[in-house]
């Protein structure tokens, strides 16, 4: 019984075929919709929002999947699943920052307009 090859060093090994990450070229567009979304619509929707926080999700998950097994994956891929969740990162950030602000604008605007016409005379009008 033979369980060795003898002849193995003449067999020429096969060559390595990488695959892109899964999900990497999807997590980009999300990051990049996310960010736009975010700066084009001022953020009045939770648009760019809820498409960053899939991209991070997303990008967790394919990171995960390379950190197993780097050699198996493209760098191109592994370099766009970074970039994408990083512009998912800043694009919750954004998001986030422009729902505080409308607020911290509102509660002042509710209380400038409630101080104004607490004092304005009512009884002469009714």
């Amino acid at each position: 019984m033979e369980t060795i090859n003898e002849n193995a060093e003449e067999i020429p090994m096969a060559p390595v075929v990488r695959v892109p990450v899964p999900n990497s070229q999807g997590v980009l567009i999300l990051g990049i919709f996310s960010l736009v979304t975010t700066f084009c619509c001022f953020g009045i929707g939770v648009v760019g929002l809820a498409l960053g926080i899939i991209a991070v999700v997303l990008s967790s998950k394919a990171l995960d999947m390379y950190g197993q097994n780097p050699k198996a994956y493209t760098e191109a891929s592994y370099k766009n699943l970074n970039g994408g969740r990083i512009c998912g990162i800043i694009g919750i950030v954004a998001n986030g920052v422009m729902i505080l602000f409308a607020i911290v604008y509102l509660v002042f605007v509710g209380a400038g307009l409630t101080a104004l016409f607490s004092e304005f005379p009512w009884e002469d009008y009714f």
